[in-house]
C-alpha cells in the first residue's frame, strides 16, 4: 500500500455543464446530487483506505488551486500539481508521473479524472486493488473497461483478444464512434466502454512515454531533481507551452502492444453530459428528473432540471429538456441536441464578451 499512489485529474472547464459549469467553478467542485460533497471530494474520499492520503496528486488548473484547498483539507500544497495551460492527458500524467517517481522509484499509479460518479464503491475498490497487484507484477498498462448497457455515442471503446480472460489483452481502442458503429461494438460482446481510469507502474509509463511521446520525455528527463523543490512550477510554467496537445489514449494506449483492460462494472457514469446524469438521477412517474432542486411538472415527460438553491421551476408541457439555471443564465435545450452546448457557449462568449462564460 506505502508504494501505491494516486493522480486525480481535474483540471477541465466541464463546458458542456454549462450554464451550472463555469470557467472559474467547473464540475468537478459542484454537488449536482445534494450530497454535500462535490465530485472531486467523493473521488478523494474513494482511496482514502486504499492510497495514503500523502499519495495522492491532484493535477489542475493553476486557477483552481485555492478550490482544492478549500473542498480537499486533508491535501497538502506540494500535492497539488498546477498547470499553467491545458494540454490534454497526455501531458498531465507525464508531470504526475515524473513527480511521483521523483519520490518513490517503485511507485504503482493509479489514473482517475475527478468528475466521475461510481454508484458501487465497495466493488470499485476492490476492483482497485485487484489492479494494483496486477500491475505490481507485470510490465503492463492496464485500462478499466466497463460493460456497455447501449451503444452510447460519447464513450471510447475498448475491443478485447479474449473476454474470458480478466485482465485481457487489449486488441484496439476507439474513440467515439457515430450510432451506427457503437451498435455493432456492443451486439459483437467484443468491446467494453473506456472509463477513462488506468494503472502502471512508474517505469513502464515513463518507458512508454520515452517510445511514443519522446517530445514530452526530453522535457522531463534528467530533471528530476528539480520536481519537489520551488524552482518546480517555474520549471513548469517554462516546459508546458512545448508540450505536445494530446491525450494518452492517442499518444500511448493505442500505439503500445503491453496494454490490458480489467472489465468491471461498479455504477459507472464519466458524468460527460446531461444526459449521463440524467440517467442516474431520481425520476418521477414521468421520467422528469430534478437535481437537488425545486420542481413542478405538468403534462411533462423525461425532463431534467437543475437550478441554484431557492429557485423553483413550473414546467408544463415539455418533453425530453434540459432546463437549467445559475448565476444569471438561464438554459432551455432539447436533451437529444446537448452536443450544440459547447457551441452555444462559444457563441455567448463573443457576443457578451465572457461575462457568462
Amino acid at each position: 500500500m506505502r508504494n501505491n499512489y494516486c493522480i486525480i485529474m481535474a483540471g477541465g472547464i466541464g463546458s458542456r455543464f454549462w450554464p451550472f459549469s463555469r470557467k472559474d467553478y467547473p464540475k468537478q467542485f459542484l454537488d449536482f446530487f445534494g450530497d454535500k460533497r462535490s465530485m472531486i471530494q467523493m473521488t478523494f474520499d474513494r482511496f482514502k483506505n486504499v492510497i495514503p492520503n500523502e499519495n495522492i496528486f491532484i493535477v489542475t488548473n493553476k486557477n483552481y488551486k485555492q478550490l482544492i484547498m478549500e473542498q480537499i483539507p486533508d491535501i497538502q500544497e506540494e500535492q497539488i500539481l498546477l498547470e499553467p495551460m491545458r494540454r490534454n492527458t497526455a501531458p498531465c500524467i507525464a508531470y504526475a508521473t515524473y513527480k511521483i517517481k521523483s519520490i518513490c522509484s517503485e511507485a504503482n499509479i493509479l489514473v482517475v479524472p475527478s468528475d466521475h460518479l461510481i454508484l458501487q464503491s465497495d466493488i470499485y475498490i476492490q476492483t482497485i486493488k485487484e489492479g494494483f497487484d496486477f500491475i505490481s507484477k507485470n510490465n503492463c498498462i492496464l485500462t478499466l473497461g466497463i460493460t456497455p448497457t447501449r451503444p452510447e455515442t460519447g464513450y471510447g471503446y475498448i475491443q478485447v483478444n479474449d473476454s474470458n480472460t480478466n485482465p485481457t489483452k487489449v486488441k484496439t481502442f476507439t474513440e467515439k464512434p457515430n450510432y451506427e458503429m457503437a451498435k455493432l461494438f456492443v451486439d459483437s460482446g467484443e468491446f467494453y466502454w473506456n472509463s477513462g481510469m488506468f494503472l502502471f507502474n512508474s517505469k513502464t509509463i515513463i518507458e512508454s512515454i520515452e517510445n511514443y511521446l519522446p517530445e514530452i520525455a526530453v522535457k522531463f528527463n534528467g530533471q528530476e531533481n528539480i520536481l519537489g523543490t520551488p524552482e518546480e512550477q517555474n520549471f513548469i510554467n517554462d516546459i508546458y507551452p512545448t508540450l505536445p496537445n494530446i491525450s494518452i489514449d492517442y499518444g500511448i494506449m493505442e500505439k503500445a502492444q503491453n496494454v490490458y483492460v480489467m472489465i468491471a462494472d461498479f455504477g459507472w457514469s464519466d458524468c460527460g453530459t446531461w444526459e449521463s446524469l440524467y440517467d442516474f438521477s431520481p425520476k418521477d412517474e414521468n421520467g422528469n428528473a430534478a437535481l437537488d432542486c425545486n420542481s413542478q411538472f405538468y403534462d411533462s415527460k423525461n425532463n431534467i432540471v437543475a437550478l441554484n438553491n431557492g429557485k423553483l421551476a413550473v414546467v408544463q408541457g415539455l418533453e425530453n429538456y434540459i432546463i437549467a439555471e445559475s448565476n444569471g443564465v438561464l438554459m432551455i435545450c432539447k436533451k437529444d441536441n446537448e452536443q450544440k452546448i459547447r457551441q452555444y457557449v462559444n457563441d455567448i462568449d463573443v457576443r457578451f464578451n465572457g461575462e457568462f462564460n
